[in-house]
């Protein structure tokens, strides 16, 4: 057997064996190291999903309100919200999973088959935790679950089986084809050139071995001459460049995302207390739209409390604001419960839309009712006051309804998400027209169009606020009436449309029948009397069209 023979029977294994440790070794450590990021990645956003919901759930028990139906649902639409925000890829879904396995919220459109069900409920019953494998929609998933007993939930984070090991599968298919190529590349030289090979290959071997031994991927192998065997050290050196900077650059994003998470999650926390969250979703989408105003049909709720300045003089400033804080706690809780966005505070005034940045169809209903429950709790707040020994709170709610222009309006230094326009200007003015009317609640024609359906609403008067020619009907509404408060507010309908004909003396008698019915503390049919008692022996002009000039706010 010749010398170059037994060279060659003696240093092709060692060497291809060398290549083929060298290379899975690093297909493993890559391997193990692209998998062990990605499950803590999927660990990590079911941790932060269940610290969300648990934030949620406490919110419900500090504030007493965990038993109503409509906080633990809007807690659950929370927590769907901010696992909507936290999903990073068209293959991951973020699922609530009930006790029979039905799927309570999700984060795209998917559905579990009857069998996927039955394994959902299994994992509901097992209350697993973790790292798992599973079938939902027909597509295999690698998932990080939890249970979520306040909610009866077993919420998961799951990610498509394909994408979550599409990197390792990319290493690997990588890896096979280095080694591949080395291999043939080795055997190649090591027929050729076997005679030049002896000094370097046992170099090569050596160092190959301490990469084996310590798994440490910035060994290199040193390059001793400038041929063909250089080049198949200098080419190992690159495959481990590359990986080296594979697995640096996937621990770089991995806690940059982090990161990134946690200042997001920490400005949401922050704006949330300024903004609504459905304009802080549209900004992270979209920051430049934010600056483009739209014109758009909303209600516009004004609300202030009445002889504030005398209120404030009898009372202490510690306790002015604590009774104030007091107030607009509930004001503020009862408006954004019906949908309702605090646009400002005016003083002791509270200023409000509904309607924007999301459109509900109810919009219109939902300011009567927040107008109505704010006038209900107001005496819930003045027993509070009465029982401290404090001044009570008498407020006005004035609403109006039309298009108005909304958006970020001021400059790039200080910007205010709100609304202007005519409609807001006429929503301040029937604020102010509660006090005169002696009602707590007035609203336009235009909204009652929106809500005379909805509610039993009365017309008070025709009028021209301050600064306009044109008249108004303005109304006031109930959640309900008795039979004889129907039949009176009935009446007065009748009276309205008999004083509007100029028929004085006929509307005088049923505004007066109106009166007897409600009491003498009823100021509109009482008022309206008084008008058409003065009509009748002073007539108004021919060209009067029943509406009243104000010429005050």
């Amino acid at each position: 057997m010749s010398i170059r023979l037994k060279i060659v029977l003696v240093v092709l294994p060692i060497l291809l064996v060398a290549i083929v440790l060298a290379g899975m070794s690093s297909q493993i450590v890559a391997t193990r190291a692209v998998t062990r990021v990605a499950t803590e990645f999927l660990d990590f956003k079911a941790s932060e999903l269940e610290k969300y919901a648990e934030s949620q759930w406490n919110l419900l028990v500090e504030n007493d309100v965990a038993d109503r139906p409509d906080m633990v649902a809007a807690a659950q639409a929370g927590v769907e919200s901010f696992a909507r925000s936290i999903v990073r890829s068209a293959t991951e879904v973020i699922l609530a999973v009930r006790e029979d396995g039905s799927i309570a919220s999700r984060t795209s459109s998917i559905e579990a088959e009857e069998a996927e069900a039955a394994g959902l409920a299994n994992l509901f019953k097992a209350g697993a935790k973790g790292f798992q494998t599973v079938t939902i929609g027909g597509v295999e998933r690698v998932i990080s679950g939890f249970p979520f007993g306040p909610f009866r939930w077993y919420m998961i984070v799951a990610e498509e089986r394909a994408a979550f090991y599409g990197d390792v599968e990319s290493i690997t298919r990588s890896t096979m084809t280095i080694l591949i190529v080395s291999l043939v590349v080795a055997a190649t030289l090591v027929l050729l050139f076997v005679r030049y090979m002896t000094a370097p290959l046992a170099s090569m071997v050596t160092a190959m071995r301490r990469i084996i031994d310590s798994g440490d991927l910035s060994e290199r192998v040193e390059v001793q001459f400038p041929d063909e065997i250089g080049t198949m050290s200098h080419t190992f050196n690159i495959m481990l460049d590359e990986l080296q900077k594979a697995y640096d650059q996937i621990k770089k994003y991995a806690f940059e995302t982090v990161l990134a998470q946690k200042k997001e999650e920490k400005i949401r926390h922050i704006f949330q207390k300024f903004v609504p969250q459905e304009l802080i979703d549209r900004f992270f989408q979209n920051p430049e739209a934010m600056l483009v105003g739209e014109n758009r049909e909303l209600a516009i709720l004004f609300s202030d409390i009445r002889s504030f300045t005398t209120i404030s003089e009898s009372m202490q400033p510690d306790d002015l604001v604590n009774s104030l804080n007091r107030y607009f706690s509930s004001m503020v809780d009862i408006i954004m419960n019906r949908n309702g966005v605090i646009d400002k505070y005016i003083g002791d005034a509270i200023m409000a839309f509904f309607g924007a940045p999301i459109r509900h169809d109810d919009d219109a209903v939902q300011s009567v009712l927040a107008a109505m429950e704010m006038t209900e709790e107001l005496d819930r707040f003045n027993e509070h006051q009465r029982r401290l020994g404090k001044p009570e709170f008498k407020i006005g709610v004035g609403i109006n309804y039309g298009t108005v222009t909304v958006g970020n309006i001021g400059c790039d230094k200080k910007m205010d998400y709100t609304v202007i326009g005519d409609t807001v200007n006429l929503a301040s003015r029937l604020e102010g027209l509660t006090k005169p009317y002696h009602q707590p609640l007035i609203f336009s024609e235009f909204l009652h169009g929106h809500v005379k359906d909805a509610f039993p609403c009365r017309l008070i008067d025709s009028v021209a606020v301050k600064g306009k020619t044109k008249g108004v009907r303005i109304y006031t509404a109930r959640r309900s009436l008795t039979d004889a408060e129907a039949r009176a507010w009935e009446t007065h309908e009748e009276a309205m449309r008999l004083y509007y004909g100029r028929r004085f003396r006929e509307a005088t008698e049923l505004f007066r029948s109106v009166t007897h019915a409600l009491g003498s503390d009823d100021f509109a049919s009482t008022m309206m009397s008084e008008r058409c008692a003065r009509y009748t022996v002073d007539p108004p002009p021919d060209n009067w069209d029943g509406v009243e000039v104000l010429h005050e706010k």
